[in-house]
């Protein structure tokens, strides 16, 4: 460990990886470069937006055995929201990155040329000819480019491998394979730097030493999901917003779009006049789902446009501190539960999906886009955004790919009863009244009537199983055994379905 007196304020920065070149100062936020044996000072670096991450500097864990601290972040922006980077040092010496998105954590370490080179790694693609969607061959993978998009360094902290600053630059496309990651940097230009790793969880990670929400609240001003009230730039009239989790404000009076990820909240573009949506649900609404209480940040209401019948619905963003978030879709026909998948499908096929073990066969694919937006996001939404879906599967059960053209996102969707929602929103006397309908509670979702009917043709296979195998049990030792083994075999498959639709 390298320790020296910062120049602007003479406070003490320690650079604790050996790879470090630049740090920045906790006291004044001066920008320190190692330059051989001494430091030079070369300006401010700009503090990070607090966010409502539970990671900070010094957060401990451990991965693959080998234990590791958190010792610098970089903070990125793109056009419709921004992350964190943070860097970390192994108790080896060795360093890595993990990357901080909506509750999302990706673990990534850079692969030396010589190992990037074994991995058979074939001419790598230019960043301007990259799209969502792309396949690239590496290290006998084929890999699917999840997101391609440019973002710029808005703040950071600690020590950091090179030299960045304010205004710095990077052109980043991340690779998925179900749950690891491949990522092509080409903040050097290129070639680009490969780093690989896969998608984690903080419990995975057995973090320590993570920020407590008395903490949040005395740097950030604010306790994380806290909701605060903003009173809009354009009209003046006021805006409850999730303090430290959304970004992004869309006014329900005027429409006009709010950024809260600066220090003064800017209305980046007014839109036309709407008349308000009559809607379900409104932002601010709490319902208790699973035991926990979740709020409704924000609502957008979307169309596919079709030339012979369009179709509309409403998508609500739901917010629990503990479990993150969630969306509920309200269609003419009934609800769905939306939930982002953490561990991409394998498509075995152009027409066919493979997930936890399941087909899913390619349905709808087509095209949406937002026509209202209110309320608070975690990324800029705005009128007009279009996104195209490809559904898998059927009503029951269904995985959609959404593709936009810096992204691309899985979710999985099951049914869920008007009946069931009433009950998530007690005091909603509007879903109440529609739980009224004859057909409220009659919507099937995995656990109801076809898991039901399931069950029961197996209880009774069981049974004629049983009698039959009778002979086999009295005459070989080992016919309890496969009994045993057949009844596993039979009974699993709907134990694993049920735990799966759960709340």
């Amino acid at each position: 460990m390298q320790q020296v007196n910062c120049p602007g304020c003479g406070a003490e920065v320690a650079f604790r990886s050996s790879a470090a070149v630049m740090a920045v100062c906790e006291y004044c936020h001066s920008t320190l470069v190692k330059d051989a044996e001494s430091v030079k000072d070369i300006g401010k670096m700009s503090a990070v937006l607090e966010d409502y991450t539970p990671l900070q500097l010094n957060t401990s864990g451990q991965w693959q055995g080998q234990g590791f601290t958190l010792v610098g972040r970089i903070q990125l922006r793109y056009e419709a929201g921004l992350w964190n980077e943070w860097y970390l040092l192994f108790d080896d010496g060795s360093d890595g990155w993990l990357a901080d998105a909506s509750g999302q954590y990706m673990l990534t370490r850079r692969l030396s040329p010589e190992q990037a080179a074994t991995g058979q790694f074939d001419t790598p693609p230019k960043f301007e000819a990259l799209r969502p969607g792309d396949s690239l061959f590496f290290d006998k993978r084929r890999w699917l480019a999840g997101d391609v998009r440019t973002a710029r360094c808005t703040g950071g902290e600690g020590e950091l491998p090179f030299v960045v600053g304010t205004g710095w630059t990077a052109q980043v496309a991340d690779f998925r394979d179900e749950g690891r990651f491949l990522t092509l940097d080409y903040a050097d230009g290129f070639p680009p730097a490969v780093y690989t790793g896969q998608l984690v969880t903080l419990d995975q990670l057995k973090t320590q030493l993570l920020r407590p929400a008395d903490e949040i609240g005395r740097t950030a001003d604010r306790y994380r999901g806290k909701t605060v009230s903003l009173a809009c730039p354009n009209c003046g009239s006021p805006i409850a917003y999730r303090a430290g989790m959304a970004s992004f404000v869309v006014c329900g009076s005027c429409h006009s779009e709010v950024d809260c990820t600066t220090s003064t909240a800017i209305v980046l573009e007014k839109h036309k006049e709407l008349e308000a949506l009559k809607t379900s649900l409104a932002p601010g609404d709490t319902g208790n789902i699973g035991g926990k209480p979740y709020t409704v940040l924000g609502l957008m209401q979307c169309t596919d446009n079709d030339e012979d019948e369009a179709s509309t619905w409403v998508e609500y963003l739901l917010f629990n501190e503990e479990r993150g978030m969630f969306w509920l879709v309200e269609q003419d026909s009934g609800w769905d539960k939306v939930e982002v998948l953490d561990t991409w499908p394998r498509l075995s096929s152009a027409d066919v999906a493979t997930w936890q073990g399941g087909f899913f066969r390619k349905g709808f694919d087509y095209r949406s886009e937002v026509l209202y937006a209110a309320g608070t996001f975690n990324w800029r939404v705005r009128v007009g955004d279009s996104t195209q879906l490809t559904e898998f599967g059927n009503p029951q059960q269904r995985l959609t790919r959404e593709t936009t053209d810096t992204e691309i996102v899985w979710t999985r969707s099951v049914p869920v009863t008007r009946v069931q929602v009433a009950q998530w929103f007690k005091d909603n006397k509007a879903l109440a009244k529609a739980a009224t309908r004859p057909d409220a509670a009659t919507r099937k979702s995995p656990d109801n009537s076809d898991l039901a009917f399931c069950r029961k043709a197996a209880k009774w296979y069981a049974i004629v199983l049983a009698i039959l195998n009778v002979p086999v049990v009295l005459v070989r030792d080992s016919g309890w055994i496969t009994l045993v083994f057949a009844m596993l075999l039979l009974w699993a498959p709907l134990w694993l379905v049920g735990r799966w639709s759960k709340d």
